[in-house]
């Protein structure tokens, strides 16, 4: 029975993050790096600790903190990612044509 479990929580994971945000993240990194090992690490730590916080938390959260300022701070959250994402391109791209 837990074998059961445990195989359609890995498969419902696994397809529910091929070609998500994260995958995307991970692709760009990965490409702009060099290191891919330490981009593999570091993605696949966050999304055990991610998926850990997610397991033990269950939907308890939701009964102290408001929906809206969840989604808020995840907003928040993508927003700044984001943003250093793009600052970055940038400032790569002028270091690449000053050279």
């Amino acid at each position: 029975m837990i074998l059961s479990l445990l195989l359609s929580t890995f498969l419902t994971i696994f397809i529910a993050e091929l070609g998500d945000k994260t995958q995307l993240a991970t692709l760009t990194m990965s490409g702009t790096s060099n290191k891919p090992l330490a981009v593999f690490l570091g993605s696949s730590t966050a999304l055990v600790l991610a998926s850990l916080v997610g397991a033990l938390a269950g939907g308890s959260i939701s009964n102290f903190v408001p929906e809206i300022i969840l989604k808020s701070i995840a907003s928040l959250t993508f927003f700044i990612i984001g943003m250093r994402l793009l600052i970055n391109s940038f400032t790569s791209n002028e270091n690449d044509n000053n050279e």
